[in-house]
């Protein structure tokens, strides 16, 4: 195997790794039963999750494949470290760096980087990966600022994992020509690497003629926030286009603030609209939306790429590895730690997930202490138990018969959320305002208004989750506790598939609604998109025209056939009355649902799906 060879296989090696489960399984016999957990590590810190006893083997393949995958890229980086290779391509030196108009070609040795620099056809084979991909509406933004007029400013691409970061570095290189590539270097910092090596390679790189730096997972480095400033005001100042990237989302917020204050571009992945899932991935229905997690890839599996040995992501995991690690991250940098100090008192000991695991549960996402450190109890739980006891169909009081005591311990267990009685911390107003102010920044959560009639004086906001992977897994959580129900086990197997569902669906539908209401909001900043409340009974969701003096008004059902109690609130005399004196005509009334297009007594019903992928009609346009 030759150099490139090797490298390339490394690269794929540790793409694999990247979705395969580190650490250990270990048991613990209790009470007489053995129970079974997965050990790891997070930034130092041991940690254990229960693991169902059915899922035990196949974790255990999957660490021990990990492992052989990891001996494998030792030994070829012992091949690799064993040769000094040099630079193949020659890159000249443009005219930002010197007036040298012909070709310079340096004897550069690859080992007199100190970072993992990438150049040249390395960046081809990377590139090749994603040839054929469909490109996110952000794309455009960075191709601009590379290929723009010269700019002292760096472009920071940020988000939260999954959400196509990658992919869109590799695009751009795939659209680059040879004469361009042999400009562009690709940088991937480790956790090892400081601002002082950074900086050397940098320089090294611009005596060398590069154009075009990308910059991976640069908030890795420990000093990133405070040294920042030298990428602008002295690398993309003297004309190199600088690209970072990485997870680290309140990084490069605080460094924004702070050292990058008006000399960078943002372009945030983590939200991804509906829209723009089903173009890119060409994956349609808004319930496979919310089973991908609002991201570019399902449970762990790049976006536009499938892996045998992928799994479906644990909540827990999923919070402690895109959120609570990347606020601790940052708040173990910024202003040395002394920001955000209630949380970092929350991560220290391991109370953050569990946290904002509670608030995520909670049914109406509610950030307050009660919610914070009352005994835990399911609302999901609950709230499919009233469901499937007035199901009109169906009707059965199974969740009424199960241990529901040892169903939500078996839950809390599962979301890392631990009773008053067993938190170290001593919960407070500054916890809960931190919680509220990280996931804003993070772009994990949105707010809707909530107004009432006839009591105008009255309002409210309701937090909406923008990224429905913490609920669907969180779904999936209640569904793995439920398993371990003796009551519930004992059912028939279509009777647990018929109770699962309808506890999917339930979730689900609330889910649906809160994507519905950001999306219309998101793209309607010169409207009013609230929920409207009466004594009695709601609009899901109002989009008033005030320069108009117009509305429409909206109910929001994951169903797929029609009800007339679904539209009951729209035709409802007395609710129109009062919307229109206060908002005034209603111009349309709809049902939003995951059906077929149809009218019924003056209601319209139209597919959810086409509404969200239909720009022009939801931003108020209208066409033809």
């Amino acid at each position: 195997m030759n150099r490139m060879e090797a490298i390339n296989r490394i690269e794929e090696l540790k793409a694999q790794i990247a979705n395969l489960p580190s650490g250990s399984i270990t048991k613990k016999k209790v009470n007489g039963r053995i129970y079974f957990y997965h050990r790891f590590s997070v930034e130092g810190k041991r940690k254990e999750k229960y693991i169902p006893a059915d899922e035990v083997e196949h974790l255990r393949q999957l660490i021990n494949y990990r492992k052989s995958l990891q001996s494998e890229i030792k030994e070829l980086e012992s091949q690799l470290s064993k040769v000094s290779y040099f630079v193949e391509e020659a890159p000249f030196v443009p005219s930002y760096v010197s007036d040298v108009s012909t070709p310079y070609t340096p004897s550069m040795p690859l080992s007199a980087f100190s970072l993992n620099v990438r150049i040249g056809s390395e960046l081809r084979k990377l590139a090749a990966i994603v040839e054929g991909y469909k490109k996110r509406e952000c794309f455009g933004k960075l191709r601009d600022y590379v290929y723009g007029d010269g700019s002292d400013k760096v472009f920071i691409l940020y988000g939260l994992r999954r959400t196509g970061k990658t992919t869109l570095i590799r695009q751009i290189f795939n659209d680059m020509t040879d004469e361009e590539l042999g400009h562009t270097a690709f940088i991937q910092v480790m956790p090892r690497d400081t601002m002082a090596d950074l900086n050397h390679d940098l320089r090294i790189l611009e005596r060398n003629g590069f154009r075009y730096v990308f910059i991976d997972e640069v908030t890795v480095i420990e000093d990133f926030i405070e040294g920042a400033a030298l990428l602008s005001d002295i690398f993309a100042a003297g004309g190199m286009k600088i690209i970072l990237s990485g997870t680290d989302s309140l990084g490069f917020v605080f460094a924004e603030d702070e050292q990058l204050y008006d000399r960078c571009v943002l372009a945030h992945t983590t939200f991804i609209p509906y829209r723009e899932f089903d173009a890119v991935l060409g994956v349609h229905g808004i319930d496979e939306y919310i089973r991908y997690g609002g991201t570019m890839s399902l449970g762990g599996i790049h976006y536009n790429e499938s892996s045998t040995f992928s799994t479906k992501e644990k909540t827990d995991e999923y919070v402690d590895t895109a959120i609570a690690e990347n606020i601790q991250h940052s708040l173990r940098h910024y202003q040395h730690g002394g920001h955000f100090r209630s949380l970092r008192d929350l991560y220290e000991k391991d109370e953050l997930t569990g946290a904002i695991n509670r608030v995520v549960e909670d049914m109406n996402h509610r950030f307050t202490v009660e919610v914070l450190t009352r005994d835990f109890r399911s609302s999901d739980l609950a709230v499919s138990a009233g469901n499937l006891r007035r199901d009109r169909e169906n009707p059965t009081d199974v969740l009424d018969r199960i241990n529901v005591s040892e169903v939500t311990e078996n839950l809390r267990e599962l979301l890392a959320i631990r009773n008053k009685p067993e938190q170290a911390v001593e919960i407070d107003e500054s916890h809960v305002t931190e919680i509220r102010e990280c996931l804003k920044l993070l772009d994990m959560i949105g707010e809707i208004e909530l107004r009432y009639l006839p009591d105008v004086s009255r309002t409210g906001i309701r937090t909406i989750i923008s990224q429905p992977g913490i609920r669907y897994a969180q779904a999936g959580a209640l569904i793995k506790s439920l398993l371990l129900d003796e009551t519930f086990k004992a059912l028939s197997l279509p009777e647990r598939n018929c109770v699962q569902q309808r506890i999917l669906s339930e979730i689900k539908g609330r889910m649906m609604e809160d994507i519905v209401l950001l999306e219309t909001k998101l793209a309607n900043p010169d409207k009013d998109v609230f929920v409207l409340q009466f004594p009695v009974g709601e609009f899901d969701m109002v989009v008033a025209d005030s320069d108009n003096a117009t509305c429409e008004i909206f109910e929001i059902k994951h169903s797929d056939r029609i009800f007339p109690e679904q539209y009951r609130h729209l035709i409802d005399r007395e609710k129109c009355a009062l919307t229109e004196h206060r908002y005034g005509r209603i111009t349309k009334k709809t049902v939003l649902y995951r059906g077929e297009p149809a009218t019924e007594n003056g209601i319209e019903f139209e597919n959810v799906e086409s509404y969200l992928l239909d720009f022009a009609r939801l931003s108020g346009r209208r066409s033809g």
